[in-house]
């Protein structure tokens, strides 16, 4: 995802940041009172698992508060042996060269996604540039076990409501595997769209996965966007992996008026209820309300553009404009990460309303702290993680992490756990 950008632009990006409005960073900012998940499990602490790309490294930070860190995990420790079965696989290499130039952006991408195992014993990783998903022993910083995805990059995961199952993308396969968490063998698998990315597991026993089409291609231009491939979502039994259900939201776009929107469906949430989807596309500063029941775009939300950003779509790292989305317990907020536009801001779902443009250096992600008050960002471009207010849609506290963040993740882990003892 997005690399910092050149001395030039921040220069004009310190324009716009005057533009915004500033927000105060105090930890002691109130919120409304919003119930937090329910309460650790005997011997667990809840923290947050948050992936550092480029590192090869997962910082585990305190879910809620001031984050701070708590320990960090290296998900890459069998690093040696990767690169050597890589490098005498003439394909193999080619495609993890390919990760290296194109998603990757001249990094090797090492941590994807991560979530924690129901017992908090294990971290379990997709790891892009080794196509794999491993789970790692958070006691000796071990590899437990390995699971090769099919094809050659690994991305986005997702856990069962019950925290037994894993789903990986595999996005050079066109392929969703499903996981036993715990001994990592596959349980079933079932077809997508091109490049499968985002999965969510529903509590109607459903499991959605979204493809977002080739990201990579300078064929970015609006008229061009055919050649992009099949960005569908796929929506199947999570039991028996049958489709049950295929979206395709070039059709609704059309129908909703915006036939110049792009199909690449990135981040989306589910309201609480489950009956409203809010998404992201590819290119856009914005973000789309889709009703489930009647199968259409109900509302559409552009955010504001900052002045600094490039206009040439070329050059927004993986099709991305705005990558990053989370809704708060009550369903009330919606909080944005505006990516390319180098802010956050939290959204009123009934008015869509924002609120204050919280600075931001590449929000990558969002995700929800652990007792529901905040909105918690990475910051892919300053290798930090934020915490955002959606009472106020003020910033709350900020903590330094390892390079290049990206997925951040609710998990436990045990209660006097400080870090691996090896690894």
């Amino acid at each position: 995802m997005p690399s910092p950008r050149t001395s030039g632009t921040r220069r004009l990006l310190g324009a716009f940041a005057a533009s915004l409005t500033l927000v105060a960073a105090s930890a002691g900012a109130g919120s409304a009172s919003v119930p937090g998940p329910a309460p650790a499990s005997a011997g667990l602490q809840e923290v947050m698992f948050v992936g550092n790309n480029w590192d090869g490294t997962a910082d585990v930070i305190a879910s809620r508060g001031d984050l701070h860190r708590v320990g960090r995990v290296n998900v890459i420790p069998d690093k040696e042996e990767r690169l050597r079965e890589i490098y005498l696989n003439p394909i193999k290499l080619a495609f993890f060269l390919g990760v290296r130039s194109g998603p990757g952006e001249g990094h090797d991408q090492f941590v994807d996604d991560m979530y924690a195992t129901p017992d908090g014993s294990a971290m379990v990783v997709s790891r892009p540039s080794f196509a794999d998903v491993v789970s790692i022993d958070l006691r000796t910083g071990r590899v437990n076990w390995r699971f090769p995805v099919a094809g050659y990059r690994a991305d986005h995961m997702a856990v069962s409501p019950d925290g037994t199952r894993v789903a990986v993308s595999a996005s050079t396969a066109n392929t969703v595997h499903v996981l036993d968490i715990a001994t990592g063998r596959q349980l079933g698998s079932f077809k997508t769209g091109d490049k499968p990315h985002e999965n969510v597991f529903t509590s109607d026993g459903l499991l959605w996965n979204m493809s977002i089409g080739e990201v990579t291609t300078a064929l970015d231009a609006p008229w061009l966007d055919w050649t992009k491939g099949d960005r569908r979502i796929t929506v199947v039994d999570a039991r028996t992996f049958e489709t049950v259900r295929v979206i395709d939201m070039r059709d609704r776009l059309d129908a909703f008026g915006r036939g110049d929107l792009s199909d690449a469906v990135r981040p989306l949430v589910f309201t609480p209820d489950e009956k409203k989807i809010y998404f992201q596309v590819s290119f856009f500063n914005g973000f789309l309300e889709y009703d489930i029941d009647s199968d259409r775009i109900t509302r559409l939300k552009n955010l504001p553009g900052n002045p600094a950003t490039d206009p040439d779509r070329t050059t927004w790292v993986n099709d991305s404009r705005h990558h990053g989305l989370s809704i708060s317990p009550d369903g009330d907020k919606l909080c944005v990460a505006g990516t390319m536009d180098d802010y956050a801001t939290v959204v009123d779902r009934a008015t869509l309303q924002e609120g204050p443009l919280v600075p931001a250096s590449k929000p990558y992600w969002a995700t929800v702290s652990g007792d529901g008050r905040s909105c918690v960002i990475s910051e892919s471009g300053a290798d930090r993680v934020t915490a955002i207010d959606f009472a106020t849609g003020r910033r709350v506290t900020s903590v330094d992490v390892g390079d290049h963040p990206q997925r951040v993740r609710l998990a436990r882990v045990p209660a006097d756990w400080t870090g691996p003892t090896t690894g």
